[in-house]
């Protein structure tokens, strides 16, 4: 069976902007405050991050759990990792993830500045200098057999569509206008000469966008 190149709940605003403007260590995702775009997976009982019993089920929760189902490793943008440009010039800090990752897989973080390879508890940051199809290669053999995620940001998933090597897509749009930001699209129908779309609203008040390849 073929290893997938998947692109799991990724989100974006009702105007396809998935991160804001003015990102720091502080705000990520810049103005794009997070609970604007995540709220409908946190309030879910599949969140991985929850500490109190209850949440909610159905179409929001089944994605939720669906995110680490089969996956063997991922692939991320730098920005992803942390808010540092240009050379590492800090190695001590260990990125926005702190000392327990949820990824749980080997990680492909793709940067023009290498350094050597960062385990944390169960995850591994492997710093890649390539083009897509090289990364993928890498992620693909380390997976073992298991699909690959592509965790973003928006310009990484961009780079990868851009090279025709998404295999599926999950994008949950969620109903506010950021404005300004890294935009994955101008609308998802830029998709269709590629992808199979089916767009499914939920009563949190995202719409599921699923892609799969023609």
């Amino acid at each position: 069976m073929a290893q997938l190149l998947r692109v799991q709940n990724f989100n974006v605003s009702s105007d396809g902007i998935g991160a804001g403007e003015d990102q720091s260590f502080e705000n990520p995702f810049g103005h794009a405050h997070p609970e604007r775009l995540f709220a409908w997976a946190g309030a879910t009982a599949s969140w991985p991050m929850r500490t109190d019993p209850g949440g909610s089920r159905g179409l929001d929760d089944y994605l939720t759990r669906d995110y680490a189902r089969n996956i063997g490793a991922e692939i991320m943008g730098r920005n992803k990792f942390g808010p540092q440009r240009g050379p590492w010039h800090d190695h001590e800090w260990h990125g926005w993830w702190g000392d327990e990752p949820p990824f749980r897989t080997p990680v492909f973080v793709m940067t023009h500045h290498t350094r050597p390879s960062l385990m944390l508890s169960d995850t591994t940051f492997h710093f890649v200098d390539g083009d897509p199809a090289t990364v993928l290669a890498q992620a693909r053999e380390a997976a073992q057999g298991k699909d690959v995620r592509l965790g973003g940001g928006v310009t990484t998933i961009r780079q990868f569509l851009d090279a025709d090597l998404v295999d599926t897509m999950h994008v949950a749009v969620s109903p506010v206008k950021l404005g300004s930001g890294l935009r994955l699209w101008e609308s998802p129908d830029e998709l269709l000469d590629r992808f199979h779309l089916e767009v499914v609203p939920s009563p949190s008040g995202v719409t599921h966008h699923l892609f799969w390849r023609k």
